[in-house]
């Protein structure tokens, strides 16, 4: 199951970042989107070690209950999810979101436990995860690095993002009631795609000075990897899982 992108896909304005100070001058618009882009991605990398430790947890637990009641699963996983967006971006601009997102990626880490436990059941489990983390890395910093260098206007590309992150939710639940290899298989080199350019507008949108909320911005490219990851994870298993001897 794939969390659709949650925002509206609008950078995210707000006249304090996370500890109550107001946004630079038009002089200092540049030191201020360094402090964003630094913060965004220390925050990011600080979120994979709560992930992590919910992946450990996640991957012990018996998740038989999700099989026997999954389209209820599904909606409460779901209302929890975009709850703790919700609460998130209702205290972006102070410590306690932070923490919110801390908590949310932990949570986050703990849903990956029926995949891994899927995956990791396979002969070349654990190098089919790695594989899906170098995937993921190396997607990030081109899509990064596309992002900060490039002179073209991106901004409209979140009208685009807006109607897809909608599409692809509309096709998760459908893939609930048609078991479909190809169209499950269609659903998450969708998501490879999406992810990809949402990272490239997130960061585009930080660089210049769309962004000013580093919380938000870390909640926004910390989705779209994990998207990203499940995705590549689902289709090397699919593709390249090879059975236990």
């Amino acid at each position: 199951m794939q969390p659709e992108f949650p925002r509206d896909l609008q950078p995210v304005r707000s006249d304090a970042n996370a500890f109550g100070r107001t946004p630079a001058t038009a002089g200092e618009a540049l030191p201020l989107q360094q402090r964003v882009l630094r913060n965004t991605y220390l925050l990011l990398a600080i979120s994979l070690i709560p992930t992590a430790i919910g992946a450990a947890v996640g991957t012990s637990m018996d998740w038989s209950f999700l099989q026997a009641n999954r389209f209820v699963s599904v909606i409460v996983l779901l209302a929890v999810f975009y709850g703790l967006i919700f609460a998130i971006e209702r205290n972006r601009n102070s410590g306690l979101g932070v923490g919110l997102l801390l908590g949310f990626t932990f949570l986050m880490g703990v849903w990956l436990g029926p995949l891994l436990q899927h995956v990791l059941h396979l002969g070349n489990g654990g190098q089919l995860v790695m594989m899906a983390a170098g995937g993921t890395a190396v997607v990030f910093f081109a899509m990064a690095s596309i992002a900060t260098t490039t002179k073209r206007d991106l901004s409209k590309l979140g009208q685009f993002l807006a109607v897809g992150g909608i599409v692809l939710m509309l096709a998760v639940l459908a893939s609930l009631f048609f078991q479909s290899p190809a169209f499950i298989l269609a659903i998450l080199a969708a998501f490879i795609l999406f992810s990809s350019l949402v990272i490239l507008w997130q960061v585009h949108a930080i660089v210049q000075g769309g962004e000013t909320n580093y919380i938000s911005a870390t909640l926004t490219l910390y989705i779209a990897l994990y998207n990203l990851f499940t995705s590549l994870l689902q289709i090397l298993g699919i593709f390249g899982g090879s059975n236990r001897n």
